[in-house]
């Protein structure tokens, strides 16, 4: 039987899911979420990111567990944290973050290492 640390290690394909949450200073704008959504887009022309999704809460049940207080969300997935990092320095990012960091007042990041 293998023990919890063995079937905790990642795996030999573990990828890196970065997964971000925005809340906007104007929560009503549309405007405001339109622009940080397009700047959400420009990002995928990083090369290292293997995929990107963009959304907003659904109306899905509300439970006592599902937090939908954020305005927007992006998930990205990258091959190792070395793809991560490079992403993270890219001129992309740094643009979209000088571009859109005046929309939002709170951001919460979540990277998870897939096993």
């Amino acid at each position: 039987m293998a023990s919890d640390a063995a079937s905790a290690a990642p795996a030999p394909e573990a990828r890196i899911v970065h997964h971000v949450f925005f809340w906007l200073k104007r929560p009503g704008s549309t405007a405001d979420r339109d622009q940080l959504v397009a700047g959400l887009r420009a990002l995928a022309k990083i090369p290292v990111i293997r995929s990107v999704q963009i959304g907003v809460p659904a109306s899905t049940e509300q439970r006592e567990v599902v937090d939908a207080s954020f305005d927007v969300s992006e998930l990205m997935v990258f091959d190792n944290v070395a793809d991560q990092k490079v992403y993270q320095d890219h001129p992309i990012h740094q643009d979209f973050i000088a571009k859109c960091g005046h929309l939002w007042r709170k951001v919460i990041v979540y990277d998870m290492l897939t096993i």
